[in-house]
């Protein structure tokens, strides 16, 4: 497993050393930290909610002191793991382009099967973490909104308000699977607005 572990700052011209923690981070510096949180992910040390938080608070970082917090309680190796095994996602962690087509298809497959397409997705490159993510946040995404389709029927005869909720969640339908399959495209965690999890990852916990 990747280790965030920086070479101590030299110190400046004519003054004291400066502290690692107020010292400016790299781009490089921020995917290292990037890696060990999507090995983290992987390995089930962090959840889905977790890892997005920090993995957010790293790309957003400007010095060391923000990015140790990130990764203090984060074991350095997985017990009883292979010594050196190559992440997923290739290198510094980053999605491949075959991994983004599968994200990809996991979200705009929903257009013409509905759960089917990212369960498909899922059982096929679910050992992907990042296809693994899109795969779930799709299959979620596509249950919520085939569960109010069947019961609309039922629940309109009761109040008019589950018509109207229904209306906005067709819109949506209709382009929000698009964006994140473009998103998803892209290598972006793409993440379903006020979508309940009804599926969780059991490798997320």
């Amino acid at each position: 497993m990747a280790v965030y572990n920086p070479t101590p700052p030299p110190a400046p011209y004519g003054g004291k050393p400066v502290p690692r923690s107020q010292m400016r981070l790299t781009h490089a510096e921020r995917d290292q930290v990037a890696e060990v949180l999507r090995e983290a992910y992987a390995q089930g040390q962090l959840d889905e909610d977790e890892f997005d938080e920090r993995l957010g608070r790293t790309m957003s970082a400007k010095l060391h002191g923000e990015l140790e917090p990130l990764v203090a309680d984060l074991s350095p190796a997985v017990p009883g793991g292979v010594a050196g095994a190559t992440p997923m996602a290739g290198p510094e962690g980053e999605p491949t382009k075959e991994e983004r087509g599968w994200a990809l298809g996991a979200h705009v497959s929903g257009y013409f099967s509905l759960g089917l397409g990212p369960l498909l997705v899922l059982l096929a490159k679910g050992d992907s973490p990042f296809v693994r993510r899109q795969a779930f946040q799709a299959l979620n995404y596509q249950l919520i909104f085939l569960i109010a389709t069947v019961t609309l029927p039922i629940t309109m005869w009761l109040l008019f308000i589950p018509l109207v909720i229904y209306v906005f969640m067709a819109v949506g339908w209709v382009f929000l699977p698009l964006i994140a399959g473009i998103a998803a495209a892209l290598g972006n965690n793409w993440r379903y607005p006020l979508t309940y999890q009804i599926i969780k990852d059991p490798r997320a916990r």
